[in-house]
Formats: structure tokens, sequence, C-alpha cells
């Protein structure tokens, strides 16, 4: 082999050599890229999952400029806390509605009683999760999840049980005391979604909630004229 093909091929060598390394290495770059990219969009969707971030310490109701630790503080339970169980279940909400300070924290709070043999009805709550802390009595609690399989336990005082985001859910206290429990959420306002109230409540034709529950209209106008009562 002449010098000048010996040189031309060894140039040629190091030259495709030199190519395909710069393609390599942009390739490498771009799966860099393409791996950040994919990882600042799964955190910015799970940031957005709950309750919108705020660029501030705390939301200030509209025309006030300063408040004192009172706009921290919520009383409204007082009178809860120091009064037996009523007549029927009852719920007691420190959210957004109730206590403008948890607008933007991503936190709410609701005392909840039971008297005897009362029920808190299957619903959900759209925004947060729940997780209830029973401070006295005994409860039956439930969820179902997505493939329609429940969950189902039975709670003394002390303990705490989550219910998932979104799931429908219930309590029913059925010893034969009362109950009381706290409930925390991950939202401001978790929204609630009654299942009665919801699907025969709402205006859906009789015709139908008829079809879809396999009976007739005469059973969902009974079922209809109960919750009116």
């Amino acid at each position: 082999m002449s010098t000048a093909k010996f040189i031309f091929r060894k140039v040629f060598t190091q030259t495709r050599f030199s190519i395909l390394n710069s393609i390599r290495m942009q390739l490498m770059a771009l799966n860099k890229l393409l791996f950040f990219l994919l990882l600042s969009f799964s955190a910015s969707h799970v940031a957005t999952a709950g309750d919108p971030d705020i660029i501030s310490d705390f939301i200030l109701p509209p025309n006030v400029t300063a408040v004192d630790g009172s706009f921290f503080t919520y009383t409204g339970l007082r009178p809860v806390v120091n009064s037996p169980p009523g007549a029927s279940f009852s719920v007691s909400k420190a959210a957004a509605a109730e206590f403008p300070a948890v607008l933007g924290q991503s936190v709410s709070l609701a005392v909840l009683k039971y008297p005897a043999g009362s029920v808190n009805p299957p619903h959900t709550h759209p925004r947060s999760a729940e997780l209830l802390f029973l401070v006295q009595g005994y409860l039956e609690v439930g969820f179902v999840d997505t493939g329609n399989n429940l969950y189902t336990q039975a709670l003394q005082p002390g303990d705490v049980f989550v219910f998932p985001k979104g799931l429908i859910h219930y309590q029913y206290c059925n010893s034969g005391s009362a109950a009381v429990a706290v409930s925390a959420f991950g939202s401001a306002n978790a929204g609630t979604v009654s299942v009665p109230k919801t699907v025969f409540a709402s205006g859906v034709d009789d015709e139908v909630l008829a079809k879809s529950f396999k009976t007739d209209v005469a059973t969902i106008q009974k079922l209809k004229a109960g919750l009116a009562n």
C-alpha cells in the first residue's frame, strides 16, 4: 500500500470516528434534555395536583392590607367541642368559606359528630383525601376503589383512617353510644359530593334513574321523597 493511500485511509477513519463520536455526544445530550423536560413536566403536574400554589406567604381578603394573629385563628368550633352530638349526624368545617386564612395553604379541617345509629352517607371529596381521627365512640368506616373493591374497618378512639382522594366512602356509628371524629384535608376546599343527594335530589329524570337502577319509577319517587324529608 502506498503512503498516500495509507494516509488517506487513516484520515478517513479518524474523520468517521470523530463524526460518529460527535453524533453520539449529541444524542446523549438530547436524551438528557428529554429526561429533564419529562422530569420538569412530572414535577409541575404533581405541584398542580392539589390546590394552586401561591407566591406569597398567605392570601389576604380583598381590600385588606394588614392582619394580626386573629386572622389566623378560627373560633367557630368552640361551641362544637363543648356540646354533645345532636339528633342526627353533623359536620362543622374550618375550610375556606369559614376560615379564609387557609386559602392557599392546602389544608382544612372538619369536626364530625355521630349520634348512636347515625351515618355519614356515601360521598366523595373531589379535591382531597381525608384523614379521619376518631376522638370518641366507635365507627364502622369504608370506601370503594375504582375496581369496585370495598375496604372497611371498625375504628375505636385513637384510630386514624385515610379515605383516598375522590373515592366514595362513608362512616357509620353502629354502636349504642355517640361518636366524635376530626377530619383533615389536603385542600382549603376539598368539596363534598353526596351520592344520595347527587343522584336522587339533583333533578335527574325518574325514567333515567329507574333504568339505571333496574327498578321502576315508583320506587325512584319513593327514594326522592325520603330524601326530601
